[in-house]
């Protein structure tokens, strides 16, 4: 399980250097993170479920991070599935943590 915060945490260093246009990808991202360190201390969160929210948080840095890698920022279909990933991100972040499963 530490090793998918240690990348959580490379990725979002990456992110950090983002464009100030797309801030906002990065608030988003930066929320998420805080919202399952919340559900972990809280025990809301199982390392299970923990593990599973992580990945997906590192597939999106993952994702934002190779469409980046051409130079040209992130175009708007791009954006546009960056937020899709997000938003299914943050409905698993709270069903996850609303489950009757805890730590």
């Amino acid at each position: 399980m530490r090793r998918y915060f240690a990348l959580s945490a490379c990725a979002l260093a990456v992110l950090a250097t983002a464009m100030p246009a797309e801030a906002r990808i990065n608030q988003r991202q930066n929320h998420q993170q805080q919202r399952i360190a919340n559900g972990i201390s809280k025990g809301s969160l199982t390392s299970r479920e923990a593990v599973r929210v992580e990945r997906q948080q590192v597939h999106i840095a993952r994702f934002e991070a190779r469409n980046r890698a051409d130079g040209g920022g992130l175009n708007r279909n791009e954006r546009a599935r960056l937020e899709v990933l997000q938003d299914r991100a943050s409905r698993t972040i709270r069903n996850q943590k609303r489950d009757a499963q805890r730590r």
